[in-house]
């Protein structure tokens, strides 16, 4: 996975940063959540987005939009299980200085 941030600002405590990210066909974005919430658009390709739970799964596809909320209680992760790139327009809303995400240890799903 990669991401380019686009745009940066902050306003009254919360940062607002626009990232385009790309993640390779059979590539993730690994196990994680948000401090703030987070609004996506899919560009190109599927995103395959399960929750913590192993089976709450939602498919994106090109034209879609999703919103992630925040905290250590809404776990996630994003696959590419196509054969292109997924390309995401993503805006963070996050409080000033904390991090894009924070990383969390696989539930027990089999998939990693």
């Amino acid at each position: 996975m990669t991401g380019t941030i686009l745009s940066q600002s902050t306003v009254d405590g919360k940062d607002y940063i626009l990232r385009e990210i790309t993640i390779q066909p059979g590539g993730t974005t690994g196990w994680h959540y948000h401090d703030g919430t987070l609004y996506a658009y899919v560009a190109q390709g599927t995103l395959t987005h399960t929750d913590s739970d192993c089976t709450t799964t939602d498919t994106y596809t090109k034209g879609a939009t999703f919103i992630e909320p925040s905290g250590s209680n809404h776990v996630h992760i994003g696959r590419d299980l196509g054969t292109q790139p997924v390309v995401l327009y993503v805006l963070y809303a996050d409080p000033a200085g904390s991090p894009l995400s924070e990383s969390a240890p696989n539930p027990g799903c089999s998939f990693q």
